[in-house]
């Protein structure tokens, strides 16, 4: 099969200028193992092999982009603490621009911590402070943001619902883009409740996707794609939305219809974390290059088959996808 297009696409990601906008966060890992319980409570002991580190949330996005070869900036707040710092320097040495007037003093880092049994996770701590603090931090830096988004040739917004992205946030964002003329992408948090309209590419998993179009289903349901997309195109007018299904593949929709399904590639899935950062980074890297609706989801599904066959939060190189391509 030729991937003659596929591949003049990936040759135009170094000459993009990419901006993420979202919730940052530190994703750390504690690899262990696990032989005996404990006496002093029925759970495991675990014994500590090596902790690591990585960009987790909207900062994995913008990994994924420097992954591709794009040039990055980084717009997300996080605390000026250890693991602030820690982050600061990850998102440095891998090349992304993360301005460090955006770790604030009095906010702590949002902070995953997953402990992992022989690769499988056995528990997640979170720490964090209230989304209202993320939101004041964020308000605060509102007039450098707009004049990043200025420089850019797309944007993606990656909502995790962590409170970054207030409500004039959002107007200020989404007005800054449409003056720009720039591609404008959007991950959601439905429960958000968050208005916006008209975004260039809206990329929500199945749940998502069935909160934003205010439908209940049972799990064990056909999914009522066809409804979906034409209730979610009513209330939001995206240009483009790519519905992910997991192992179902992604649902590629225009004007409320349905366009395609494009299966899934990933042979092994050992770890989905990050995957949906994968997938949004490269839709909107191809889009931007001037790739089609069916190019940019056929890339991006590459991409994540790549990263869902790893363990932990990991991004997708440039490398790795051309040679994906070649087999």
């Amino acid at each position: 099969m030729s991937h003659e297009k596929e591949r003049a696409i990936l040759d135009k990601f170094a000459g993009l200028r990419m901006l993420v906008v979202g919730d940052v966060m530190l994703d750390h890992y504690i690899w262990g193992d696990a032989t005996r319980i404990s006496p002093e409570a029925p759970v495991p002991v675990v014994h500590v092999f090596r902790d690591t580190y990585t960009a987790g949330g909207a900062a994995n996005v913008a990994l994924n982009l420097r992954g591709l070869g794009a040039t990055v900036e980084l717009a997300g707040c996080a605390g000026d603490d250890e693991p602030g710092r820690r982050l600061h320097s990850i998102l440095q040495t891998d090349g992304v621009a993360f301005d460090a007037a955006w770790l604030a003093p009095s906010l702590p880092t949002i902070l995953k911590t997953r402990v992992l049994v022989q690769k499988q996770q056995l528990c997640r701590i979170d720490r964090e402070e209230k989304p209202a603090a993320y939101a004041e931090a964020a308000a605060a830096r509102l007039a450098a943001l707009v004049e990043a988004v200025g420089q850019a040739d797309a944007v993606i917004i990656s909502d995790y619902a962590k409170g970054m992205l207030g409500a004039e946030l959002w107007e200020a964002l989404l007005k800054a883009a449409h003056e720009k003329g720039c591609l404008l992408a959007l991950d959601p948090k439905p429960r958000r409740r968050l208005a916006f309209s008209g975004p260039d590419l809206l990329t929500p998993n199945r749940s998502e996707a069935l909160q934003l179009a205010g439908l209940e289903s049972d799990p064990h349901d056909l999914f009522p794609a066809e409804e979906v997309c034409r209730l979610i195109w009513e209330k939001y007018r995206p240009k483009n939305l790519v519905i992910t299904l997991g192992a179902e593949g992604m649902l590629l929709s225009r004007e409320g219809r349905v366009e395609k399904t494009i299966p899934t590639v990933a042979q092994e899935v050992f770890d989905v974390s990050g995957a949906g950062d994968t997938v949004i980074a490269t839709l909107t890297a191809a889009l931007a290059a001037g790739a089609d609706l069916e190019t940019a989801a056929h890339l991006a599904n590459v991409a994540a088959g790549v990263v869902v066959g790893k363990v932990g939060t990991v991004a997708v190189t440039l490398e790795e996808l051309r040679e994906t391509l070649e087999v």
